[in-house]
């Protein structure tokens, strides 16, 4: 995804009424459509899917992009806003998450184990981000937003999800040690003094990094427009993580995607008569078994995904960029496949993606998420490599 350029006028919007009418009907019929269900939490839910929406595509947030061009360029604005984005989620999350609630409400972070399938799966996931277009949460707003190689994108990574599920009995023996919650072991004071460090310490050599190698430094922070976009990093890093404490506070859990690929692509499987995934080993686990068992519209991660899917949408006709078009190369539809089954999979064996195990991993706490991105990003290295093979830049 190209960079943001911001812009210099006021944030206060003025734009066409029927773009406004448009992206209003769009945000409208999606909440209209969960209030069907009968559930104020999955209204609320897909109220703040609408929002991250909104904010991904506006300020293209993407987390794919922004390893690309660190690695092929050494800019590092999209990297830099992500640790502001993790920064401002660890101070939310790890106070609620000891306290157990919010608002009377239980609440429990993503703290998982850790071994060889996170590993394995972010390694894979990484190179896959970067030959398919984007992560999954990239896959979601693009596809939204009108890109039409990302839906391919996003059908190739609920293909690959659904196959890891089916596959389960050969990657859930992997060795493993028991999940390492930080809080837990060090306390909440010495975990929060850890990850200021870690997210300084981090931020400056990005900062240093960009200066030797491209002379100057991009600015995550700026003016821009709510409305219709542009918006600078910094404004969508701190939007994602005080809606991702949105979501813990309104789930009880945070901001998950890809389970969702794996539920949607096996109860497509039932649905043709190409099996009974409800025999798979993979949906043996209680919760899961649960999610399979229950009518689509009622799943929280579903709802939210659509709701992303569909903020981009409404935000893409605010800026007037709706533009869908059928001209895809074929090396850049092979990339979506390929790539797409590699991001499906690889969330799946790594038990989640930059959303589920690196963003609301750290978030939570959860020593998995830092050993998710310690695999990916060598993956993403080894993915920006291989993209002239499919005619990528």
């Amino acid at each position: 995804m190209p960079p943001v350029t911001l812009a210099t006028k006021s944030a206060v919007d003025t734009l066409p009424a029927t773009r406004l009418a448009a992206a209003g009907i769009v945000a409208a019929v999606a909440l209209a459509a969960m209030a069907a269900t009968g559930s104020g939490r999955l209204v609320l839910l897909g109220a703040i899917g609408l929002a991250m929406g909104l904010a991904l595509y506006h300020a293209a947030f993407g987390f794919s992009h922004g390893y690309r061009v660190l690695i092929a360029e050494g800019r590092t604005a999209h990297v830099r806003a992500q640790i502001l984005m993790l920064a401002a989620a660890v101070l939310l999350f790890l106070p609620a998450l000891a306290l157990g609630e919010v608002f009377g409400r239980p609440v429990r972070g993503f703290v998982f184990p850790l071994g060889l399938g996170v590993v394995i799966g972010a390694f894979v996931f990484g190179i896959g981000m970067q030959i398919a277009g984007g992560c999954v949460s990239g896959t979601l707003y693009t596809a939204g937003g009108g890109s039409l190689r990302m839906w391919i994108t996003l059908v190739s990574a609920v293909a690959g999800a659904t196959l890891a599920a089916f596959a389960a009995p050969l990657w859930e023996g992997l060795p493993q040690v028991p999940a390492v919650s930080l809080p837990a072991m060090l306390g909440l004071g010495p975990t929060l003094l850890l990850h200021a460090a870690l997210f300084a310490g981090a931020y400056a050599g990005l900062v240093a990094l960009e200066r030797r190698r491209t002379g100057g430094l991009e600015s995550i922070g700026g003016r821009g427009r709510w409305l219709t976009g542009p918006w600078p990093y910094a404004w969508a890093a701190l939007a994602l993580a005080g809606l991702n404490f949105a979501t813990l506070v309104v789930a009880g859990r945070p901001w998950g995607v890809t389970q969702a690929f794996a539920l949607w692509g096996s109860k497509a499987v039932e649905a043709a008569g190409l099996g009974d995934p409800v025999f798979w080993a993979f949906w043996e686990e209680p919760t899961r078994v649960e999610a399979l068992l229950r009518q689509l519209a009622a799943d929280a991660t579903t709802v939210m995904n659509l709701a992303v899917m569909a903020g981009a949408l409404a935000a893409a006709i605010l800026a007037g960029r709706f533009a869908p078009s059928l001209r895809i190369p074929v090396g850049a539809v092979l990339g979506s496949v390929v790539g797409g089954l590699m991001i499906g999979a690889g969330a799946i064996v790594a038990t989640g993606c930059n959303i589920s195990a690196f963003f609301s991993g750290i978030a939570s706490g959860s020593l998995h998420g830092w050993l998710w991105i310690a695999a990916a990003l060598p993956g993403a290295w080894l993915g920006v490599k291989i993209r002239p093979l499919f005619g990528l830049t």
